[in-house]
């Protein structure tokens, strides 16, 4: 039998599709503000609000921007690319208004709920958890949203501990939420480095879930294949990965 006791996992687009309710969020707002907006291919419309989230996203946790201030870089640069200048307040309103296309997009990946009912199943009395880089009430709200409160132990989101991934005291902190030792911890997200690697290095066991099947640099891929992150490309393979391991390190 396996020593694992807590499963954990990365939020956003790991069990939550934060990507597709993005994609589908501001392709309506955009399609409801009409030009200049409209103007614009849906791929790059797409691709350029995703590069903004990316950026700005960064700076709040790199504390450089508050979480308010950081949707209204997005919305401000946003808008310039359409030539339409926005002020502080009107920053705020606009990504407001976006957001309500995001929230009614809000769902689980299709693999979430059936991966964590095979754990249950394969792990008898498996506790599951979340280590989420955001702010812990946002956060929590999503995870209320789509019905993960139900199953989740324990949120641990950087905006409240002071602490982000790939930090390895974040990893910790939920380990000790859990009274368990890091190696008897699975940490299971989207981005190699920031959550698997991450992971590995603070001692649990790091798995990398790889959907989109993204090709990692040279230097990643080597340090990831040292310390054991294991690679999947959907949530279905997770227990039987977790057992694999269990059984070549017993």
């Amino acid at each position: 039998m396996t020593s694992i006791r807590v499963v954990l996992f990365d939020l956003d687009d790991t069990l939550f599709a934060h990507r597709a309710a993005v994609s589908a969020g501001i392709q309506r707002y955009a399609a409801q503000l009409g030009e200049p907006y409209g103007t614009m291919e849906a791929v790059d419309l797409v691709a350029l609000w995703h590069d903004l989230e990316e950026q700005h996203y960064h700076s709040y946790l790199a504390g450089r921007l508050d979480f308010e201030g950081q949707r209204q870089a997005r919305a401000r640069d946003f808008a310039a690319r359409h030539g339409v200048m926005l002020g502080d307040a009107e920053a705020s309103a606009w990504f407001s208004d976006y957001f309500e296309h995001y929230i009614a997009a809000w769902s689980l990946h299709h693999d979430a709920l059936r991966c964590l009912d095979a754990l249950q199943a394969a792990i008898p009395g498996v506790r599951f958890g979340l280590i989420t880089n955001g702010d812990l009430a946002f956060q929590r709200r999503k995870v209320e949203a789509v019905g993960l409160d139900a199953r989740i132990e324990h949120l641990i989101a950087s905006g409240e501990v002071g602490i982000a991934k790939p930090d390895a005291r974040i990893f910790q902190e939920a380990c000790s939420e859990f009274d368990v030792r890091p190696e008897q911890a699975v940490y299971v997200g989207d981005r190699l480095r920031t959550d698997a690697i991450g992971a590995a290095h603070a001692g649990l066991t790091g798995v990398w879930l790889n959907r989109g099947g993204d090709v990692p640099s040279a230097d990643d891929a080597a340090e990831a294949a040292a310390i054991g992150v294991i690679e999947l490309t959907s949530l279905d393979a997770l227990t039987g990965a977790i057992l694999d391991r269990a059984a070549a390190t017993n």
